[in-house]
């Protein structure tokens, strides 16, 4: 008898075509960069300030997000997300003055887009997934980078040739289109079209997801497991987002590059993580997420410490292929470790919070490189700098535990540990 085919394939495609849209978004501060230097008064580190806001809020949005997708729903808060940000990147091109430019473009729309990007992809894949959950957390990762070579070679263009006002029109319509696929197909859980999650055991009745424990962070923060998430995850921000996806085409100008060559680079990081993020996800089913993070954070320190020395194309391809394969590879262990540590019902939650630290590392980051290079003249010390935190952060994923730090009023199975 042939199977049904499982409409939370339908909602994962749904939700990834959303969150290239939101990564677009996010991208476009570094894709705007140079075009937006041209504005009087618009120097490279209130322009960088402008940018850690926007990031900043975009994290801090996730734990806002998870408490509205467990009161209002998925589908709700994405079409919050897109209505936001299309409002505000427009409010974006009539801005004169940086300080307007930081509250609709960094505060207004890191919020808009922030409401979908972190925990939109964990909280689906697991009120829809029992079986191939890393596996579709590491799709929704691949969409991240998808966004990345899509909208970042396409907004710099935008920006160099009509300026970057014309790239923003371009964003916001973008994310007003996506709302017609969100009301028609985007759903709540399994039981909203009567279905089981995907691998759930047969002849179970068909029941909402399982309700957040509203007193999970309080025993979150009391717990090291946590502190070692949202520390690792501060690194991961300050290393990818942060310093590349911010200072990464400025960076290469300096070096000699063309802002097309530097656009494309960052296109070859994004091909390439769009295939290491799905493969983090296949590896997270069935390795030591805290292993996987090793060689992440590791491999990505490396790269790091090499850029400084990069002046010509094979040096630019070599390194984009290497960042790229990790840039965000680390969200599919993450997720799990969370998922193992407070239980699945909790992801949103717990998660937001984590990611909302992978957003203040990027941040401040974000904002420290671009005085670096103020003070200083160039990159070389912030990347530098930044790679041995990075290796120092892989060695610190191995102290979380993978044991449940469950309390009384925790909700449904934990996954199960898995080795390496």
């Amino acid at each position: 008898m042939r199977r049904a085919f499982f409409y939370g394939w339908i909602v994962v495609a749904v939700a990834a075509v959303v969150l290239v849209a939101t990564a677009g978004v996010r991208a476009a501060p570094g894709a705007f960069l140079l075009s937006m230097q041209q504005e009087p008064g618009w120097t490279t580190g209130a322009l960088s300030f402008a940018a850690a806001v926007g990031i900043l809020t975009y994290g801090l949005a996730g734990p806002i997000s998870g408490r509205l997708m467990a009161a209002i729903g998925i589908k709700a808060v994405t079409v919050l997300s897109l209505v936001l940000t299309a409002v505000a990147l427009l409010l974006s091109t009539v801005s004169r003055e940086i300080w307007q430019l930081t509250i609709v473009f960094g505060l207004v729309a890191g919020l808009g887009s922030g409401l979908v990007a972190s925990v939109l992809g964990p909280t689906i894949a697991n009120r829809w997934f029992v079986t191939d959950r890393g596996l579709v957390t590491g799709v929704f990762g691949a969409s991240v980078s998808a966004g990345q070579l899509i909208f970042f070679p396409v907004l710099t263009t935008l920006a160099v040739s009509a300026g970057w006002r014309i790239g923003a029109l371009f964003m916001a319509a973008t994310a007003l289109v996506l709302i017609v696929p969100v009301l028609l197909w985007l759903r709540n859980d399994p039981a909203d079209v009567g279905v089981t999650p995907r691998g759930a055991a047969p002849g179970v009745p068909v029941a909402p997801a399982p309700r957040a424990d509203p007193g999970v962070m309080r025993r979150a923060v009391r717990s090291a497991d946590f502190w070692f998430l949202a520390g690792t995850f501060f690194v991961c921000g300050a290393t990818s987002n942060g310093l590349i996806g911010v200072h990464f085409i400025s960076h290469a100008v300096e070096h000699g590059f063309t802002t097309s060559v530097a656009a494309g680079a960052l296109a070859v990081m994004g091909a390439f993580n769009f295939v290491g993020t799905i493969a983090s996800g296949w590896l997270t089913d069935r390795r030591d997420p805290r292993k996987l993070l090793l060689i992440y954070y590791a491999f990505r320190g490396v790269s790091l410490l090499f850029l400084p020395f990069v002046h010509d194309s094979a040096g630019i391809v070599v390194f984009s292929i290497l960042f790229g394969l990790d840039y965000i590879a680390t969200v599919p262990p993450t997720v799990q470790l969370c998922a193992d540590a407070f239980g699945r019902q909790n992801v949103g939650i717990v998660y937001g919070w984590v990611f909302a630290a992978h957003q203040f590392g990027a941040a401040i980051a974000a904002w420290v490189a671009g005085l670096v290079r103020e003070h200083v003249g160039d990159y070389a010390a912030a990347f530098v700098a930044a790679g041995w935190i990075a290796i120092v952060a892989g060695f610190a994923a191995l102290a979380i535990r993978r044991t449940a730090s469950r309390g009384p009023d925790s909700q449904g199975p934990v996954s199960a540990p898995t080795t390496a």
